[in-house]
Order: structure tokens, then C-alpha cells, then sequence
């Protein structure tokens, strides 16, 4: 025998297929004949989970012990009335997003909206036409299907973004390194990392060498979310892959912009500096791929920056690299910071702030005390950039141990560096 099928004027078809007739359906009345009706409509229609309460607290308790997926609640009931059954629920965080199908007899303008404040979905008038109840009973119990199947979604992006995270940091250096880091070399290296989106373009790290010396880079990529995130990671490891050519940081970023270039694709790029700390010579060696410019920070002669001249890597295969010097004597400092940051200042110029990163850095810079400096550059430079910012950005902070030099020491212009206000 075929199975009877369900009405075409039910509502509860799409293109001739039923849909959500699984839904736990709440059919709320305290008169007898009501709930059979639409309970009858409901069937016919080919939905077979259908629970029924008697009023507004048999509703409440039955919601608490299974919730349905949708509510047809009558709301001029004696006792506890539609629009309290509405408030109590939208009250709970649990039911929040419950869609609340109304049937009332009230036409006027102002119990309409009553019935909205409340708490109500959607409204369905006395006397009940079949059509009009089995389609909004159906948009409503779709609209409750994707809001889960979005739900999941997120949460197993979610789920996927936090390991992608937890592996991100597992790159970066950790705090016991770093500590180990300063004892060895007397220069204490500290960071600022904050991210435009989830994952980030923005990496950092250490490169030991021999001789006291070490290697430090600030990756930038190009774009940000998941792309930028997956050649971040490429580049770590073609970076692991280079420590041999750690000593020179003009060798080091033109054999990474090598590789780089059959690793990226078309109009992907990335700016980078790396430079080598030698505390023996009193020097911050380095090379820069369009990445943002040193800022060296003496405690004589005051604030100067590098040079960040050098094409990003992976544009051109056959870049070369240049390496420049500056002092980095007891006392002194050098900041590494990510593009976007000078990006985020020419913003505020643009909307009338117009103060440079040396201006910036040199107030916590001048009221400097042991373990203070960082701290207060980070939270001048946010307070200008936004936190979090339009693009990711970074700081890294080098500072060496010990008295400065006696005044009249060579200044870092005639060392190679450059005076610059940017």
C-alpha cells in the first residue's frame, strides 16, 4: 500500500520533500479542542514529535525536562499567560534563540508589539488557517536547523583554530629560553605580539650561534587569518633549515628569499629583518627584506633608526641583501616592530595625531628604570594603534645589561646608523 503524502498546502514541503519533520514540536493551549486541532494539522503535515501543555507552567516544565525545537503557545491562557511564559524563557540564555510561534486573536497594533517585546518569534492569528500555521512552522523549525548546523560549524572551527593557536606559540621562543638567553649573552630580549584575527602573519625567533653571539629575526607576512598563518609556517621551517647561515644576515635572507620564492605563491610576499647580536663587539649586524626599520635606543646619544632598505621576500628569486651595523653598547637597546605599526601612525597623522615612534618611545625611554621601559612603550604604542589593531603587529625588545658608555663615545651615525623620525 503507498504511503499517503504529505499535503502540498501542509507547508511542511520543499520542492515535494518533507523537511524537519523530526523537530520536537510544544503545542501550548489550555483548551482541550485547540490542541488536538493543531496537533491534527501537525501530523498531516508529516511531523511526528509533537508534546502538548496545558498552560503556561506545564510549558515551563516541560521545556526544562526536553527542549523542543519550536513553541505554538496560545497566549491569552488563565494563570500564567503567553507573554510571561515568553519573558521567563528569554530570561534563560538556554533558551535564548528558541523560536516562539504565537497564536492570538489580538489584532490591535500595540498587543502585536507587546507580544514582540515579550519574547515572541513570530505571531499566527485566530482563527487558525491551515496554510498560513504549517508555513511559518516550517520556516521557523528550517531556520532552527541551520542556526545548529552553524552552531556546529563554529564550533568545530573553533575547535580547529585553537590547535592552529597552540601551534603557532609552539614556535615562538620560550620564557625559560629566554632567561637562559640573557644569562648567556647579558641582553634581555622581550616581546609584543597582538593579532588582527585568529591566527596570525607575524613570527619571531632566536638563532643560536658560536661565540656569545645570536640571531634574531622578525617575520612579516603579507595578509593575515589562515593563508598568512600556513606561510608563516612554511617560512619557520625553511628558517630552521638556514641556521648554518645564521653569521651573515645578508647570506641568511637572500637563501631564504630563494627558497621562499618556489615556496610562496604569486603576489604572496613577506618582509623580514634579522640581525646578529655581538655583545663582545659592542654590534647589532643585520639585513632587512622590506621589513620595518631597527630603532636603536643609546644611552648617550639617543634614538636612531636603521635601515630597512631590501625587497620582500619572494618577489624576485635573485634578490640580494645588504648588511648594516649599529652600536649596541651596555645600556643601549634595539626595537624590532612589525610594519603595521608605522602603518597604524600614519593613520593617526592622517587623522591629526601626528607623533612619530621615536616621539613614542622616547618618553618611557627617558624615565627609564630597570624592567619599566617595555612595559610602557607597550602601552603608549596601544593606546595609539588600537588593541586589537586593524593588522597584526609585534614588538620585539633588545636590551643589554650594564652601565652606558662615558659621554662622548662614538655616536651611531658615524658607527652606520641613521637618524630618522619616522
Amino acid at each position: 500500500m503507498t504511503p499517503k503524502a504529505p499535503s502540498a498546502a501542509g507547508g511542511a514541503t520543499s520542492r515535494g520533500r518533507p523537511l524537519v519533520t523530526d523537530s520536537l514540536i510544544l503545542v501550548v493551549d489550555d483548551i482541550e479542542w485547540n490542541r488536538a486541532l493543531i496537533g491534527t494539522l501537525l501530523e498531516e503535515a508529516g511531523y511526528t514529535r509533537i508534546s502538548y501543555a496545558v498552560d503556561g507552567l506545564d510549558a515551563l516544565a516541560r521545556i526544562a525536562e526536553a527542549t523542543p525545537d519550536l513553541v505554538i503557545l496560545d497566549i491569552m491562557m488563565p494563570g500564567l499567560d503567553g507573554f510571561e511564559v515568553c519573558r521567563r524563557l528569554r530570561a534563560n540564555h538556554a533558551y535564548a534563540d528558541l523560536p516562539v510561534l504565537v497564536q492570538t486573536a489580538l489584532s490591535g497594533v500595540e498587543d502585536r508589539n507587546r507580544a514582540f517585546d515579550a519574547g515572541t518569534t513570530d505571531l499566527v492569528m485566530k482563527p487558525l488557517d491551515r496554510t498560513e500555521l504549517l508555513a511559518r512552522v516550517n520556516i521557523h523549525l528550517e531556520n532552527r536547523a541551520l542556526i545548529r548546523r552553524l552552531q556546529t560549524y563554529r564550533d568545530r572551527l573553533e575547535g580547529e583554530l585553537a590547535v592552529a593557536r597552540s601551534i603557532f606559540e609552539h614556535l615562538l621562543p620560550t620564557e625559560t629560553a629566554l632567561a637562559r638567553l640573557a644569562q648567556a649573552s647579558g641582553v634581555t630580549v622581550r616581546s609584543h605580539m597582538v593579532r588582527a584575527s585568529d591566527l596570525g602573519g607575524d613570527l619571531w625567533g632566536i638563532v643560536p650561534l658560536e661565540g656569545g653571539r645570536f640571531g634574531i629575526y622578525l617575520l612579516d607576512m603579507a595578509g593575515r587569518g589562515v593563508s598568512a598563518a600556513l606561510n608563516i609556517c612554511r617560512l619557520h621551517t625553511l628558517v630552521q633549515e638556514l641556521v648554518g647561515f645564521g653569521d651573515s644576515p645578508a647570506r641568511f635572507l637572500g637563501e631564504l628569499n630563494r627558497r621562499a620564492d618556489d615556496l610562496m605563491n604569486r603576489g604572496e610576499h613577506a618582509a623580514m629583518i634579522y640581525g646578529v647580536v655581538a655583545t663582545a663587539a659592542d654590534r647589532f649586524t643585520y639585513a632587512c627584506a622590506a621589513a620595518g626599520p631597527p630603532l636603536l635606543l643609546h644611552p648617550v646619544t639617543g634614538a636612531y633608526f636603521g635601515d630597512p632598505s631590501g625587497l620582500p621576500l619572494g618577489v624576485t628569486a635573485d634578490a640580494t641583501y645588504e648588511e648594516h651595523n649599529l652600536p649596541f653598547p651596555p645600556g643601549a637597546a634595539v626595537m624590532l616592530h612589525s610594519n603595521a605599526i608605522l602603518d597604524a601612525l600614519d593613520d593617526c597623522a592622517a587623522a591629526g595625531d601626528r607623533r612619530t615612534l621615536v616621539e613614542l618611545v622616547m618618553g618611557p625611554w627617558s624615565n627609564r628604570g630597570q624592567g619599566t621601559v617595555f612595559p610602557a612603550i607597550v602601552d603608549s604604542l596601544d593606546a595609539v594603534v588600537g588593541n586589537p589593531p586593524k593588522d597584526d603587529h609585534t614588538l620585539l625588545w633588545l636590551a643589554r645589561c650594564g652601565a652606558p658608555p662615558l659621554d662622548g663615545a662614538e655616536s651611531p651615525l658615524e658607527q652606520g646608523g641613521r637618524r630618522d623620525g619616522h
